[in-house]
Parts: structure tokens; C-alpha cells; sequence
């Protein structure tokens, strides 16, 4: 079966996550998908193959006899979709040979070569999108199932392999993905997410992130007899915000340059709270803005009294640079696999963060494949056929390579 194949079967069941419930999985339909993958991995070869109590899936592919001393190899991709748009009744759409024009979806919907000139790059392939009224749920069904046909792949075509585990998380979507899942009985020495965009990418740096909330206390008197009494907190919030360079912010920054983002603003004259998200990709520069974070409040409360403003900073997720660093094999060997099926190897940073990098700062380096995907988390989701191929070549290519490793 081909990868696409099993995505347009995964894509319509229902798994968005809910990031405002506080259990794990964070909805009980993510086990739908869940238990249909433990019966397709069990007819695949896959051994030990589990659900837990928290809907993570996993399982293990034992070595070929003579190849039991090489590396551990692991693969993991998320089963929910994101919440930032209808994962409900998807309806896949399938364009054979495709012309490398505008796509018009349903519900006055039109994918424009305008807006994603990666389309014309496209053309003459199997296209695959939503209906417009939905995701399509690529992020990371496609993931999924590039896996699954990658380990169809080493069975049918007996590719001598090392231990490989493979695991399917709940609730990635909304920063929980990697949070439970048993690394002693995963069993990698390290790990791959296949959880990207285009099939040539491979990202192994994200943001350092932080999260950071100002709670400010005013004083509320008649306006009319304020003059040296009034501390308008709602006004203080708008000050801190004028503090930050303007210029750092989401909006005007990209590759690894860094930013303040104003996420929330509430309250009045007597209380108010302003929030912020803080990312940097390199570790100085970031701990330099929470340093000026910091500095603000101390300003402030100098300005205004001591008390008035209280800063709360919550350190997020770091650079998983930090622990790819020293093993930086598992990126090369991912690249030299990318290179040998694809023009050129897109190496790029995460503008966010990953499972990869949670899960490498618990001590299981995880970098990040590409699926073949393009527009997640909306109703312009696409991806094709033949990408989906490219990338279970890459897969069974890193597979062979640790296998033929020292012989």
C-alpha cells in the first residue's frame, strides 16, 4: 500500500486535540485512531505493540538476525489534529496530474499559485486536499503513514534493519505530545519525528521560548481629583509594550532572529495583565530578553511604587540544538538520505517548537523530518502522492544506512 493511500484512510477520523481540557489524551477520540493503527501495526510485523491509558501507541520491529549491536533507530509522529480548524468529516480530494493552476475548493475556497508558488513545482503529481470546509489532517497523519508503509516497505523488500520502535502520540498539537511517552520502553538510542513540511526538509534548531505575563496594580480614584493619586494600570500595560523594539516582533522577523509577541491584553484603571511569548533561537540573546523583561519591571515599580508591577516569566522549551550538537550523525545521515532522493536538502530552524525538542531535552535526540506537506492547520492543507513516496525512501535510506553501519 502507498503512504497516501493510508493517509486518505487516517484523515477521516476525527482527532483534533482540545487544549483547553486538562487530561491525557485531551480527547477521547484520539483513541479511535489509536486502536485502528495497534491492529494495522500487528499485521505488519510490528511486535509488543500497546495503547496505554494515555493514548500513545507504540511498538518495535526486532532486528534482523546478525544486526542486533546496531543503533536503536526510533520514529514517532502525532495521531490529533490542531484545533485551529475542523478536523470533523474530512473529505480528501484527490487531483491526479495535477496542472500546476489555482485549485478551487468548496466554500468559496481557491488554493492560489499566488499565495503558495510552491504549487507550480507540483505540477504533474497527485495532489491531494481538503474539500475547503476542513484540514485535511496531514499534520501528522501523513507522518503516520509514511511510517507504517516505511516498515511495510522492510518487510517486503527484506532491507536488513537494527532494532527500530516506532510510537503515534495524542496531543502534540497542543504542546503535550511528548510529555508521557515511556522512553525506557521505547527503547531508541535516538529518534526521528516525522512531523515537517516539504519532503527535502530536516530541522534540528527551534526557538528557546519562554512565556511571560506582567500583573499590574493601579490605583482608582474620580478622575476628577486624580492629579498625583490615579496609577492607571491599564495605561502601565500599554507602556510596557511601548518598551519593546518594535521591530522585534512576529511580523517583522524570520529565519532565526527572535521576538516579543504580545499575545494578550486585559483590565482596567485598578488592575491589568499583559502577556507575552519570548523566542530566540540563540540561548544569549534569549536569556538578554528576559533580562529586559526584568529590567521593565524594576523600572516600573521604581516609576510608579514598589508592587505595582510583578512579572511572572515561565521558561517553555530551549533549542534542541543543545542536544543534537553532540550527535550530530543522526543529522548528517538524515541529509545524505534526503540528498540521494531529492534536488537539494532544505535545512532550516523551527520557528516554534517540536515533540523533537521535548523529547530530546528528556534525553532522546529527535530531530525533524518533512512529510510532503504544505499549509497545515487550515482548509489549504495539501500534500502529494508522490512526496509522501519520497519521504518513505528517506525513512528505509536512514533505516539501511545504521544497518550497514561498521560492516
Amino acid at each position: 500500500m502507498r503512504a497516501y493511500e493510508r493517509l486518505l484512510k487516517y484523515a477521516v477520523i476525527h482527532t483534533t486535540s482540545d487544549e483547553s481540557a486538562d487530561t491525557v489524551p485531551s480527547t477521547a477520540r484520539q483513541f479511535d485512531l489509536a486502536n485502528v493503527l495497534a491492529e494495522e501495526m500487528k499485521t505488519l510485523g510490528i511486535a509488543d505493540v500497546t495503547v496505554d491509558e494515555h493514548c500513545y501507541v507504540t511498538g518495535h520491529l526486532a532486528p534482523t538476525p546478525g544486526y542486533e549491536e546496531k543503533p536503536r533507530i526510533g520514529f514517532i509522529a502525532h495521531m490529533d489534529t490542531a484545533p485551529d480548524c475542523s478536523g470533523e468529516g474530512v473529505k480528501p480530494r484527490i487531483i491526479p496530474d495535477y496542472d500546476g493552476a489555482d485549485i478551487t475548493l468548496g466554500n468559496g475556497r481557491t488554493i492560489t499559485t499566488a499565495q503558495f508558488p510552491h504549487l507550480k513545482t507540483l505540477k504533474g503529481r497527485t495532489l491531494i486536499t481538503t474539500d475547503g470546509t476542513t484540514l485535511l489532517g496531514a499534520d501528522d497523519k501523513a507522518g503516520i503513514a509514511e511510517i507504517l508503509t516505511m516498515a511495510e516497505t522492510i518487510r517486503e523488500e527484506n532491507i536488513p534493519h537494527g532494532a527500530i520502535s516506532v510510537a503515534f502520540t495524542p496531543d502534540e498539537e497542543i504542546g503535550h505530545g511528548a510529555e508521557l511517552l515511556d522512553l525506557s520502553a521505547f527503547g531508541a538510542d535516538f529518534a526521528y519525528t516525522v512531523d515537517g513540511g516539504a519532503e527535502n526538509e530536516i530541522e534540528y534548531e527551534n526557538f528557546n521560548a519562554a512565556g511571560a505575563v506582567f500583573e499590574i496594580t493601579g490605583i482608582s480614584v474620580h478622575p476628577g481629583d486624580a492629579k498625583g493619586r490615579m496609577i492607571n494600570a491599564a495605561l502601565i500595560a500599554c507602556e510596557i509594550a511601548s518598551m519593546l523594539p518594535q521591530a522585534e516582533t512576529p511580523a517583522h522577523t524570520e529565519k532565526r532572529e527572535g521576538f516579543y509577541h504580545l499575545t494578550d491584553i486585559t483590565g482596567d484603571v485598578e488592575h491589568a495583565k499583559i502577556s507575552f511569548i519570548v523566542r530566540d533561537h540563540d540561548a544569549g540573546l534569549f536569556e538578554a530578553k528576559l533580562a529586559s523583561l526584568r529590567l521593565i519591571e524594576k523600572v516600573l515599580n521604581e516609576k510608579y511604587g514598589a508592587g505595582t508591577v510583578a512579572l511572572t516569566i515561565k521558561e517553555q522549551y530551549r533549542n534542541m540544538i543543545e542536544k543534537i550538537r553532540p550527535h550530530m550523525h543522526i543529522v548528517d545521515t538524515a541529509k545524505n538520505c534526503i540528498a540521494a532522493n531529492c534536488p537539494e536538502v532544505v535545512d532550516k530552524p523551527v520557528r516554534g517548537g517540536t515533540d523533537g525538542a521535548r523529547l530530546s531535552f528528556r534525553g532522546l535526540p529527535c530531530p525533524n523530518l518533512g512529510t510532503g506537506g504544505y499549509a497545515f492547520h487550515g482548509p489549504y492543507e495539501h500534500i502529494t502522492a508522490e512526496g509522501m513516496d519520497t519521504v518513505v525512501r528517506i525513512l528505509c535510506g536512514i533505516v539501511r544506512a545504521y544497518a550497514e553501519e561498521g560492516r
